[in-house]
C-alpha cells in the first residue's frame, strides 16, 4: 500500500506504537496511512505513530471491518469464539493470523474472564505491546468476556514449524 492521507471524520480509538497505550484521534485531524495489514491500519498522527483497528476505521473515512459473533444465549464464553477472534489479528510485519503464525500457546477460559498465553516471534521485538493490545481489544468483543489478560511467555522459543503448512507456503516458509 502507497502511503496516504486521510482526514479523521470523527473521534478514533487508536494506541500508540509500540506502547499500546490507548489515545484518541481527535475529528479533523490529517493522518497518514502507513501501512493497511489484516484490516487494522498503522498511522502517524502529529510525528507519532499509532495503531488503529480496522473495527473502528469509519472514523478515519476508510471502510470499517465488522467482526461479529453470535451470542448463544447461554451467557457462556465460548473458546471457538476467541479462536475466531484470534484469526483475525495479524502480525503487522508477517502477513499471517497470530494462530496460524503459532503465536498462540494456549486460551483459557476462567467463568467470563479470558487469559490468552502467547509469545512473539523475536523477545525483542517491538510492536509486541501492539500484539497484547489488539487480542486484548479483539477477545473483548466476543459474547460474554468479562476481561482479557494476555501473558506473555517465550518458553518454548517461537520457531517457524509453529507456523500452520498453510502460513509457512503463504510466507515461503516452507521446505
Amino acid at each position: 500500500m502507497e502511503k496516504r492521507m486521510v482526514v479523521a471524520q470523527q473521534e478514533c480509538p487508536a494506541r500508540r506504537v509500540p506502547s499500546g497505550q490507548p489515545t484518541t484521534i481527535p475529528a479533523g485531524t490529517f493522518v497518514t496511512i502507513n501501512q493497511a495489514l489484516g484490516g487494522n491500519y498503522t498511522l502517524t498522527v502529529n510525528g507519532n505513530m499509532v495503531r488503529v483497528d480496522g473495527t473502528d476505521a469509519a472514523a478515519l473515512g476508510l471502510e470499517s471491518e465488522e467482526i461479529v459473533f453470535e451470542d448463544k444465549g447461554d451467557g457462556l464464553v465460548h473458546e471457538d469464539q476467541i479462536r475466531q477472534a484470534l484469526r483475525t489479528i495479524f502480525d503487522p510485519e508477517i502477513p499471517v493470523n497470530l494462530l496460524d503464525l503459532g503465536l498462540i500457546y494456549g486460551v483459557d477460559i476462567d467463568d467470563k474472564d479470558v487469559i490468552i498465553r502467547m509469545t512473539l516471534t523475536a523477545p525483542t521485538c517491538g510492536m509486541g505491546p501492539v500484539l497484547i493490545s489488539d487480542v486484548e481489544y479483539r477477545v473483548a468483543k466476543v459474547p460474554n468476556v468479562n476481561s482479557v489478560k494476555v501473558n506473555l511467555v517465550f518458553d518454548p522459543p517461537w520457531h517457524k514449524d509453529m507456523m500452520t503448512d498453510e502460513a509457512q507456503l503463504e510466507t515461503g516458509l516452507f521446505f
